[in-house]
Parts: structure tokens; sequence; C-alpha cells
């Protein structure tokens, strides 16, 4: 195999899991500024050995070659540096402990996320996208033989100019996609699959490039899955996912749909209740409905619809908060974790 040449694909490249009575090493690579504050790490993650890397810090232990492609050279860096001295798995995340693209069911918290990880999941499939839900991202984000710019989108020509450079035996797929937002898990028996000269060669071009920070980074974003598991598109079923990554498991592909539309529809109600705020609000400044003392008043109809959303919001809160406790608790006995992904395909439906 040319090391330059991303001829692996995920489903030659399983891992063994160790026995129950086995445990696994493990490393979280975060990269951050001078600035941020990752002492959520030292305070909630002891059982999880760390590599800090200060990015704008070049006296620091740990420190890229130069502070470029946002996290990308951080993680290159690491599996360059320890190549020989791999953990068993690779965890590579952002500085901040909360984070809109974190998983929502664990409350957008890393810490959570971390914890719940299943080593085993990892082994098994080599690679693991932190990222269960699938937008933005997947199934299709990039479409690289458009023509085009696209406002939302404008890794999508950078990448398709890139690619030659990256890959250069492969061709240019016809499209790309993989959750957001570049965190993810890898084993050390996958990364070893990889000649640790292509891991330098991907550095050596990250540093060479003439993108900048941002479009470096984006661009890596949507290649990670690519060079880990050798398919154009990798997006796992969610409720797999979820259950068999960090065990909440609803009980099966519909009943995690049911908690999905269940969101929405707590999610439309609060919408239509802040437009039917907003109106009440432009009638008061327009002086609808001021009292002689100056106090906004409502009709009793207005009152009416906004005690009817206000109680359907709450109810849907309580129903959605029940069924994710269950999701949690069942996903507690291995049995139930094994039950909901047989039959799923392992590296995804799309």
């Amino acid at each position: 195999m040319d090391k330059y040449s991303n001829s692996t694909r995920l489903d030659n490249n399983i891992g063994i899991t160790k026995s129950s009575e086995g445990t696994y090493t493990r490393v979280l690579v975060v990269p951050h500024t001078s600035k941020d504050s990752v002492a959520w790490i030292d305070d909630h993650l002891l059982d999880v050995n760390l590599a800090r890397y200060v990015v704008d810090d070049l006296t620091a232990p740990l420190h890229p070659p130069r502070n470029k492609g946002h996290e990308v050279m951080v993680y290159l860096t690491y599996i360059i540096d320890h190549y020989e001295q791999l953990p068993d798995i690779l965890i590579f995340m952002h500085a901040h402990r909360h984070a809109w693209h974190n998983s929502d069911l664990l409350g957008f918290d890393a810490v959570e996320m971390i914890k719940r990880l299943s080593s085993e999941r990892v082994i098994r499939h080599g690679y693991m996208n932190l990222r269960c839900a699938w937008d933005p991202g997947c199934p299709e984000w990039l479409h690289p033989h458009e023509t085009g710019e696209l406002l939302a989108k404008q890794e999508q020509g950078l990448l398709a100019r890139s690619w030659g450079e990256l890959f250069p035996l492969d061709p240019l797929p016809p499209v790309l996609g993989q959750a957001c937002c570049a965190q993810f898990a890898v084993s050390r028996t996958k990364v070893l699959s990889i000649p640790r000269q292509r891991f330098v060669f991907y550095r050596d071009w990250l540093l060479r490039t003439p993108l900048t920070d941002y479009y470096s980074g984006r661009i890596w974003e949507f290649a990670w899955h690519y060079v880990f598991t050798g398919y154009e598109t990798y997006c796992p079923a969610e409720h797999a996912c979820y259950c068999d990554g960090f065990g909440v498991c609803f009980g099966g592909k519909a009943q995690y749909a049911e908690f999905l539309a269940l969101r929405q529809s707590k999610n439309d109600y609060t919408k239509e209740l802040e437009t039917l705020r907003g109106q009440q609000q432009t009638g008061s400044e327009a002086g609808e409905g001021v009292g002689s003392d100056g106090s906004v008043t409502m009709g009793v109809s207005t009152l009416g619809e906004e005690a009817v959303l206000r109680g359907r919001i709450e109810m849907l809160e309580k129903e959605l908060s029940n069924r994710r406790l269950e999701a949690l608790k069942r996903g507690q006995d291995l049995r139930n974790r094994e039950a909901e992904v047989a039959g799923v395909h392992e590296f995804g439906e799309v």
C-alpha cells in the first residue's frame, strides 16, 4: 500500500475487544489557547490521561509546530510524536466543556461524553465520530465536483482543489459527509494501520498550504473519516451511535424517532410562543393594550393562547425528560445495547 494512498477500508480493520475484565488505556488530546480554561478536565476526568497542547505558547511542554488549521495541527502532532507509544483509545476533543455540537442527550457536556464513551465500540469500529446527530454534515455535505462558491460551504471548492494534494492517488469523490465538528475517538490499531509517514505528509501539507487557519481546518473536518475509514460518507445510525457509543438506548430506531418527533413538537410550540410574545411586544410599543397607568395589558384570548402553549411545552418537557432518563437506564444493561444495534449495519444507515 502506497503511503500516500488512502486504500484502507474500515471494515478490513475491525478491532478485537478485551474480555469483560479487561481495561483500556485512554488519552484525551485537547488543543487550547493560553487564555482557555481547561480545569474541567482535571476536576472531572481523573481516570483519563491528558495531552494538553497550548497552541499559542511555544514554551509550553506540549505545543504544535505552528498554530494553524485549528485542531488539525495538534491532532496530527500527537499521532506523529506518540506513534510508537499509543494508548488503546485516542480521544480528540475541543477545549470547551459545553458546546452546541456536543451531545444534546448528555447535556452538551464533554465530561459526560468522555465518561460514557464506549471503548468497546471504538475498538470494534476503529473510528467513532463523537457527534451522533447527523445535522450538520450527514448524509451528504460536500459535493466537490460541483462548481460555484457556496456561502455556507466555502470549503467545498477549496477541498476540490486540495484533494489531489492530500490524496494524490485517490480520485476526487462525488460526495463527502460525516457529522461535524472534528471531535472523534480512534483506536491504536486503526492508527497503526496507517504508516506514520502519512501523518507527517498530512502535517507538512498543513504547514505549506497557503490556505488560512480557518479554511485548512474546515477541509479536514470532512476528511478525518476518510483517512480512518476509507469511506466517503460515514453516517452511523443515530440511535445505534447513542446506544452503543454512550449508553443512551431508546429501544430501537422507531422509539428514537418518536423521541425526536416529541422534541420537534416542543420546539415548534416554543417558537409559536415566542412569536406570540413578540406580537404582544410590538403592540405595546405601538400603544395598543396599554392601560391608563402605562402597564401592558393583554386580551383574554391572548392570555389563553399563551397559557395553552406553556402547558403543552411543560408537558412535552416532562415527557422528554422521562424518556431520556429511561434511555439512560436502559443503556446500563449490555444486553439492551446489543439488542438495539442488532441488525444495524456497523457503519451506518444512509
